[in-house]
């Protein structure tokens, strides 16, 4: 007898639908009981909330241009997403996506517009391999801390993004500010043409890299050997260093490469978007990617709906704002909701009457002391 004849005479749904199900259902869960909560808000001020969302959709997906601008807003979120997804695969909660992606936003800059005579297939990736290395180099500083002192990275990361954003900041106001007659404004100069990261139509090359970082991200955690061992090290640190694994290398590595696909993104973010790197253009990016990854699942995969969703709220709410006369913020109290209910996901699973699997829950820390 067939595995479909098996179900269908025990009327049991098959085991990878069911997979499906218990991995979509509380992300799903989480965003659609957020929407009903913004909902409830809107009614509440004034608002309607169906003309709020048809503009929220229209300003995001209703066209080529608005689409574009979606994958725009999301293709930094993929690679912040991607930052802290794969920290979690080693059991490292790296809240420092933000201090990573801006100094690999201001550090792509300063190759893209200090650099002059390069060819364009030279220039921007050298660039963008820039931005990557700074932002790897800065998160393996938080690696480091925590193998040879026991600091734990949720505090050594936070203290990090403000090292970064001052430092930034400095540099953007300082040594590395846009001379031009009539600035005033702290800012790099623009890259070089040469140095840009085009579009196609209205779709951004960056997202493309996205996508490929992504596959890649999934490649090295389940198709590699270092992989194997990052995700034994995040399921048992102890068992991992009995079975001869370096549990030392495998933080600072897994730091490291979370920190490269941080910078990666600010890089893009500059190079793709802004053209230059200015305090403020970057703003929670970083943060948001903290979002990203647990609304994703800790997955390569499952990260990219996420960063769509994300950047669709992003790219909807100026519509939805003049429209319906929304405020814009009412999209970052919707994502607030989703970071809650994806974080309280007992809340969810006791809605929709689901058990977690074994292992699938999330750990965001595990102590403040721990090795």
């Amino acid at each position: 007898m067939s595995d479909r004849s098996e179900v269908q005479e025990n009327g049991r749904i098959p085991d990878w639908l069911q997979r499906i199900w218990n991995t979509a259902s509380v992300p799903v869960g989480a965003v659609l009981l957020a929407a009903l909560i913004g909902a409830i808000i809107l009614a509440v001020s004034g608002a309607n909330p169906l003309d709020a969302y048809a503009a929220l959709i229209e300003g995001s997906f209703g066209s080529w241009a608005a689409f574009g601008r979606t994958l725009e807003k999301a293709t930094p979120l993929v690679f912040s997403g991607l930052a802290v997804a794969f920290a979690f695969k080693a059991g490292l909660f790296n809240i420092g996506a933000q201090g990573q992606l801006l100094i690999g936003a201001i550090v792509s800059a300063y190759v893209g517009f200090s650099i002059e005579g390069l060819p364009a297939f030279i220039h921007a990736p050298l660039a963008l391999i820039a931005g990557a290395v700074a932002g790897a180099l800065y998160a393996a500083i938080a690696g480091a801390l925590k193998t040879y002192t026991g600091a734990n990275e949720v505090i050594t990361t936070i203290m990090l993004n403000y090292v970064a954003i001052n430092l930034t900041d400095f540099l953007a106001d300082g040594p590395w500010k846009d001379t031009t007659p009539g600035n005033v404004v702290a800012r790099t100069p623009k890259i070089m043409d040469s140095a840009s990261i085009p579009f196609i139509g209205d779709i951004p090359i960056g997202f493309i890299i996205a996508l490929l970082l992504a596959v890649a991200t999934w490649w090295l955690l389940w198709k590699t050997t270092i992989g194997f061992e990052i995700r034994t090290v995040g399921l048992n640190p102890h068992g991992a260093q009995y079975a001869g694994i370096k549990v030392a290398f495998t933080v600072i590595l897994t730091m490291t490469l979370s920190g490269m696909l941080a910078g990666m993104g600010g890089a893009i973010e500059t190079q793709g978007i802004v053209g230059r790197f200015q305090p403020g253009f970057n703003a929670n990016l970083g943060f948001d990617g903290i979002t990203v990854a647990l609304l994703g699942k800790t997955h390569p995969f499952g990260v990219i709906p996420a960063a769509l969703l994300i950047g669709a709220m992003k790219a909807g709410s100026s519509q939805m704002q003049f429209s319906a006369g929304v405020a814009k913020e009412i999209t970052d109290v919707i994502m607030a909701f989703i970071l809650f209910f994806v974080a309280a996901d007992m809340i969810i699973r006791w809605i929709l009457r689901i058990r977690a699997a074994e292992g699938e829950k999330i750990t965001l820390s595990s102590g403040w002391g721990s090795q």
